[in-house]
């Protein structure tokens, strides 16, 4: 048998209505009439309160728990928590708080299952990536020993390969080696009164060659003449600048521009690293400051590199309290924007 609220309500009601009668027929000059109405009104009023406390303050809120076992399946977390604060039924602040805490598990495990994927392609990425120049060198060497030492041309010729590929190796390792630290706060930003325009006129002397290789044109634009002043670290944003303005010329058109902007306001220098490349596609924009992403893996090996740059940029500018942007349009170029501190 079902016992619903209107079942276990008429149940209730006759047998409030029976005591009821049954006391009152032990009382003198009570008449069949007055027990007739009294047992009619006790059982009406008995079977009405006694559902409505147990339609509205039970029934009611389990099925809003069941309905709340349903969200949480179809993982819709959406929830106030000062209707929680606000409500006074227990049953109904029993079936919020319930919600909130298996959300809050629910969502603990969803970041557990994502760090997991994201240790997995960590994992398989470092492997690959260590694998390129390891086989490459071994590759080279053995030829050398097999016989191929001898002929002094083959032999300059796959010992420079060697090398090269020994130096992407290292190259690699400082970069994960600096991004564990970064990311794990063992390196400590040491900051200090840095000219930034100064910084970027010194890393496009650097990068001369590369941009003339390309016929790149490097621009700075800033809105006030002189230095600008800002709060950093000066080795880890003149390796932030270099990056960016680097990948600009590196990704950027034949006989392209790069042209970094510094606009100053009275609190903040606002940094912008504009090239007029093919641009990113938008499917790649949120992916692209993640360890060994790369939107077109075989060019942007060529063009060297660990696929490590931007994810190292992303975590320097955390530590400076700084969040970078990326906006990017196809055939129109790529804009990096972040924001430092002023000084005067």
């Amino acid at each position: 048998m079902s016992l619903s609220p209107r079942f276990i309500a008429l149940l209730l009601a006759c047998l409030i209505s029976a005591l009821t009668l049954a006391f009152l027929t032990f009382v003198e000059g009570v008449t069949y009439n007055m027990l007739f109405v009294v047992g009619i009104s006790s059982f009406v009023i008995s079977f009405f309160l006694v559902l409505y406390a147990i339609e509205l303050l039970v029934f009611r809120e389990v099925n809003k728990m069941y309905k709340t076992i349903h969200k949480l399946k179809i993982r819709d977390f959406t929830i106030s928590r000062k209707s929680i604060i606000k409500n006074t039924n227990p049953f109904k602040k029993l079936n919020d708080e319930i919600f909130v805490y298996v959300a809050k598990k629910q969502k603990e495990i969803d970041e557990l299952k994502r760090l997991e994927l994201f240790r997995r392609e960590f994992l398989a990425d470092v492997s690959h990536e260590l694998k390129t120049p390891i086989f490459a060198a071994q590759g080279f060497i053995h030829t050398l020993i097999d016989g191929a030492v001898d002929d002094e041309n083959v032999r300059d010729k796959f010992l420079s390969k060697a090398a090269k590929s020994l130096d992407g190796l290292d190259a690699l390792v400082k970069d994960l080696v600096a991004l564990s630290q970064l990311e794990t706060g063992e390196v400590k930003m040491n900051f200090d009164r840095v000219d930034l325009a100064l910084v970027t006129k010194e890393i496009f002397d650097q990068l001369e060659d590369i941009a003339s290789k390309k016929n790149t044109t490097l621009r700075l634009k800033t809105t006030e003449p002189g230095p600008v002043w800002v709060k950093a670290d000066p080795q880890r944003i003149l390796q932030v600048m270099t990056n960016l303005i680097e990948n600009g010329v590196k990704y950027g058109n034949e006989n392209g521009r790069v042209v970094v902007s510094l606009e100053g306001d009275k609190k903040h220098v606002l940094v912008s690293v504009r090239d007029d490349g093919p641009g990113i596609p938008p499917e790649h924009l949120s992916r692209i400051f993640e360890r060994f992403y790369r939107v077109e893996k075989s060019r942007s090996k060529d063009r060297g590199g660990t696929g490590l740059g931007l994810a190292i940029v992303k975590h320097i500018l955390n530590a400076h309290k700084a969040k970078i942007t990326v906006m990017s349009k196809l055939e129109k170029g790529t804009t990096f924007r972040f924001k430092l501190d002023r000084l005067e």
